[in-house]
């Protein structure tokens, strides 16, 4: 990407014009710089009245500043629960900002903060299997209570069965 020409290029340019030095086109040629660069930065200057360049800022403003982040870990630690939806509610209420769940969510995980799991809920009950179609070392070889040990099923054991098997219905209905 090509780089911007200096501000000392551009005040000397100014300079010399308000000196009377020359037109603008004739200092635009003395300086090396193109016709429009020379108006582009007369007209800045008319404008803002100032000879250096203007700071550009691209893009929009973030909505999550620090302060707000500042807020978000406060809230966590009193009350580390809170949900996405809460903590989305609670940013509305107290800072006039609206932030999208999802956002809220990376800034979360930017912020260091990770969901915990909770170990209140029950483990799932659906036992590991590995590569070779067995169960792993690390599960149980009998079940625990409440799991039945039924033989696992095929898919050629439904090949009667037209509602599983879409190829079957198709022939079924020619």
């Amino acid at each position: 990407m090509a780089k911007s020409y200096g501000d000392d290029l551009r005040r000397k340019l100014l300079e010399a014009h308000d000196r009377g030095e020359g037109t603008l086109d004739q200092l635009a040629t003395r300086f090396s710089v193109s016709l429009p660069w020379a108006w582009k930065i007369s007209a800045q200057r008319k404008h803002s009245g100032q000879m250096e360049r203007i700071e550009q800022r691209r893009g929009s403003r973030r909505k999550v500043t620090p302060e707000v982040e500042q807020r978000l870990r406060g809230w966590i630690e009193v009350q580390p629960d809170l949900t996405l939806a809460e903590l989305q509610q609670k940013l509305e209420t107290a800072v006039p900002v609206h932030v999208s769940v999802g956002r809220l969510w990376q800034v979360l995980r930017q912020m260091g903060l990770r969901l915990k799991k909770s170990h209140s809920t029950p483990s799932n009950a659906t036992a590991k299997r590995t590569a070779g179609g067995g169960k792993s070392s690390l599960s149980a070889s009998r079940p625990s209570a409440g799991e039945v040990d039924l033989p696992r099923r095929e898919r050629s054991d439904h090949a009667d069965d037209t509602r599983l098997c879409p190829r079957q219905r198709r022939a079924a209905r020619a």
